[in-house]
């Protein structure tokens, strides 16, 4: 018989807002900029629900959005949840250079410290993509933890530095640093089920129904709890996509 255990379970919220669409998305179009102000309501319906039940959160918070948005980035702060980076204006750290990523790295840092007045210890790439400098970069600036791998479901890890790889020889290995690894993974995250987005060269369907996305994160949670008594279970969140009514239903 399967023993019982007690979950640990991490809500996380990348409150990525206007930044996606203009930084990401590359948009010019007001009505699709508008989504991500959207997402200034849902954070507010976040935060009343989180509050009634007492969780407390991460909330990753791009700088553009701690900029644009300082008065409900400031609200999530003083209601006890932590604030992490998540770039600046939604940046994908794979397409920049050392510098670039470096310049992005502290803007987004000076961003959310000038704005609840603390610095930020974990750090989740916009996109979910690392660079080959990223891990490197987040040791010089002193984050405790990273939140965009997939390498384990239910265990943090430690991060690596000195990987090797190409296509004719085995996979090398580097040493493992100082820096956790909170791992992710698509199948958690609100987005791809919920948000229907079409671009000239891609489209991503979403507007499933919320019945049908619970059984897949319920089934994660239940297997942890079964079979994993020591996981933690991570969920990814957007305001602008859950704080949908029927969602927050």
């Amino acid at each position: 018989m399967l023993k019982e255990t007690s979950p640990s379970v991490c809500l996380t919220f990348d409150f990525d807002a206007i930044s996606l669409w203009i930084g990401t998305f590359k948009a010019a179009s007001p009505s699709m900029i508008s989504r991500g102000e959207f997402g200034v309501i849902g954070a507010k319906r976040i935060l009343d629900l989180l509050e009634r039940y007492g969780i407390l959160t991460t909330w990753f918070v791009p700088g553009h959005t701690a900029e644009t948005f300082p008065d409900i980035v400031k609200e999530v702060h003083a209601r006890g949840h932590e604030i992490a980076h998540h770039g600046y204006c939604h940046e994908n750290p794979v397409l920049l250079d050392e510098a670039q990523e470096r310049e992005i790295l502290e803007k987004g840092i000076n961003a959310l410290e000038n704005t609840v007045g603390e610095r930020p210890l974990g750090y989740r790439s916009p996109s979910w993509d690392l660079s080959p400098h990223t891990i490197s970069l987040l040791l010089e600036y002193n984050f405790l933890y990273d939140s965009s791998m997939m390498g384990s479901d239910f265990h943090p890890y430690w991060c690596r530095l000195g990987d090797q790889f190409d296509t004719v020889s085995p996979y090398r290995f580097g040493r493992p640093v100082n820096l956790v690894e909170m791992p992710v993974t698509w199948g958690l995250d609100d987005f791809p089920a919920f948000e229907y987005v079409s671009l000239p060269n891609k489209l991503y369907p979403g507007l499933r129904a919320p019945d049908q996305v619970f059984p897949i994160w319920m089934g994660d949670f239940d297997y942890m709890r079964q079979r994993e008594p020591d996981g933690v279970f991570i969920l990814t969140f957007h305001p602008q996509v859950i704080g949908r009514g029927h969602r927050m239903l």
